[in-house]
Order: structure tokens, then C-alpha cells, then sequence
């Protein structure tokens, strides 16, 4: 059975350590750091931990003042709350500037699936991807996240950090050495392409092992970095596969599906499915069985994959 671990419990563990290594770094919460688990930075940093309240534009704009002084500041909320609630802050304050500052955004997707359709972030993407010179990233599981959260603090620049809240497949191990802004071939197929981002990554690889089972070579291929997209092994993938699928937590609208979508038609036309949420929110309920009831179970994935195959030899 395959391991399942906290993306958010490790991603405090990792941030703890960072700290460690780096005293550049300092920690901004909105009063909900035992959710976030940015309490393993308070406890072992406490000089550069602050507790802002529920304040969360305040803090971005905290963030930004910090970012001025020369620190590295992981702001740390729910996904939800910075892409919304914080969005003319990211625009004005952090985008705008171009301020180091780093979006730690957890709870997100349908990981905080029993607080309901109100806390669950099915937009970010779209809204971060649109904010001018924002980076993206949505790693898979707690290893990719913490091989990946150095290179978020290096990166010149501001940086969205989606995080799960829930238990996650492990899917990479430590010799895994993943890039910022590279994508990761993980399954060779010449019959179509299969793309994650984020946590969806174990229903894409189990998907592509089900088509395998009918005779369909599904290649693999998986974003952790949205933006700035892989956009070589995207177009590679499509001319050489001429048929793809995109695979996200998130809307089908604005997001990963978006984004291959708007590469493609420029550079490498192919039919694409968008396997997501369509254009609709979640109810409350247990966090498997809303992936599921919102079409990204293992099953919904692979028929995806037919049905852009059907659509390439059309």
C-alpha cells in the first residue's frame, strides 16, 4: 500500500528547517499556525515568527516591508484566503513590486473538504497565475515539497506555494532532485499525454497504468511548477503524442488545464481534455469521496485519456 503522509505537517518540519539554514528567513501567520504547522518555525524561531491575527492583507503587506529589509518572508495561510481575500495586496503590494516575499498557501483544493465550498480553493491557480511575475507551484506530495521549498526561498522573486492539507500519496523518494520551472517525465507513451499538477499526480500515474492494461501508452508528465511553465516538454509531449490531458485540483477553468491550452494553440496544436472541477463548487463531505463526486477519480481520468485518443484520430 502506498505510504500517506501530511503535506502540511511535513511542509512545518521543512520550513523549521529552512530556518535553520538560512536566517534570512522569517515566518508570518494569520492566527492559524497549529493548521498551517508554521507553529515548528514559531517554536524553534520564535525571534522571527510573527502572528499578525486575522489579518491576512496585513500580513501580505507585512510581508512586503520585511521583504524590503532584505528578509525572506513565507507568509502562511489558507489558500483560499490569500488568493481572495489577500488578492489586491498580491497585485499591488507583492506582484507589482515584485517583492520576495513567498505565498505558503494551505488548505488548498478540496483538502479542507469539511469546512465546505467557502474555504475550499478551487481558483487560486487561476487568480495566482494571472498576477504578473508571481511564480507558481504545486508540488505533488510532502517529499517533492520539501525538495522544492529551498528553491522557492532562492527564487528571485514572489512565489505561490499551494499546499494540501490532507494525507497524500507518496509518490517520489529522497533521491529525487526536482527543478523549479522544469517539468518531470515520469511515464514514456506515445498515444497521449497525461498532465498533473499538485496532489493529482498518484491518480494520473494510476490512470495511465489502467490505460496500459488496454493496450493504450499513456506518457506521463507532471508540472509542479505552473508557472513558468515547462512549455519545451509541453509542446514536445503534444507533437509527439498529438493528443493531451490535463489533471488538477482546481477548476477546469484558468488553471493548469488553461495553461496548456493557451500553449498548445500557439505553438503545437492538439486536442486537450481538462480533467478538474467543471465550473462548479464542492459540498461539504469526506475529502476522497469529493475528488471523486467532482471528477477526478482514477476511472474519469483514464476515459479522458479515450476520448482525446478518439478526438486525434477523428
Amino acid at each position: 500500500m502506498t505510504d500517506m503522509i501530511s503535506m502540511r505537517h511535513a511542509y512545518g518540519k521543512a520550513l523549521a528547517e529552512l530556518g535553520s539554514a538560512n536566517d534570512r528567513v522569517v515566518a508570518l501567520d494569520a492566527d492559524v499556525s497549529s493548521s498551517t504547522q508554521s507553529q515548528f518555525f514559531a517554536n524553534m524561531h520564535p525571534d522571527r515568527f510573527f502572528n499578525v491575527g486575522i489579518a491576512e492583507p496585513g500580513m501580505v503587506d507585512m510581508a512586503v516591508g520585511l521583504a524590503q529589509c532584505g528578509k525572506i518572508p513565507f507568509v502562511n495561510t489558507f489558500a483560499f484566503l490569500i488568493a481572495l481575500r489577500c488578492a489586491e495586496q498580491v497585485r499591488s503590494h507583492l506582484s507589482y513590486g515584485q517583492a520576495n516575499v513567498k505565498l505558503a498557501a494551505g488548505y488548498a483544493g478540496l483538502s479542507d473538504s469539511f469546512d465546505g465550498p467557502t474555504h475550499h480553493s478551487i481558483t487560486d491557480l487561476a487568480v495566482m497565475r494571472a498576477m504578473p511575475g508571481l511564480a507558481v507551484v504545486a508540488p505533488a506530495d510532502s517529499m517533492e515539497m520539501e525538495k522544492l521549498l529551498p528553491q522557492v526561498a532562492e527564487w528571485p522573486g514572489p512565489v505561490y506555494f499551494r499546499i494540501s492539507r490532507a494525507e497524500v500519496p507518496v509518490v517520489f523518494d529522497d533521491s529525487y532532485a526536482p527543478e523549479m520551472g522544469k517539468g518531470v517525465l515520469l511515464r514514456e507513451g506515445r498515444d497521449a499525454t497525461l498532465i498533473s499538477t499538485g496532489t493529482m499526480l498518484s491518480r494520473t500515474l494510476a490512470a495511465a497504468s489502467q490505460l496500459a492494461g488496454k493496450g493504450i501508452g499513456a506518457r506521463v508528465i507532471h508540472f509542479h511548477t505552473l508557472k513558468p511553465l515547462d512549455v519545451d516538454m509541453l509542446v514536445l509531449a503534444a507533437r509527439e503524442t498529438g493528443a493531451l490531458v490535463t489533471v488538477e485540483e482546481h477548476s477546469i477553468i484558468g488553471g493548469l488545464g488553461g495553461a496548456v491550452a493557451e500553449t498548445v494553440t500557439t505553438c503545437a496544436p492538439a486536442p486537450v481534455e481538462r480533467v478538474g472541477l467543471n465550473d462548479a463548487f464542492a459540498e461539504t463531505g469526506p475529502y476522497e469521496e469529493l475528488l471523486d463526486a467532482h471528477g477526478l477519480s482514477v476511472e474519469t481520468i483514464a476515459a479522458a485519456a479515450e476520448r482525446v485518443i478518439h478526438r486525434k484520430r477523428s
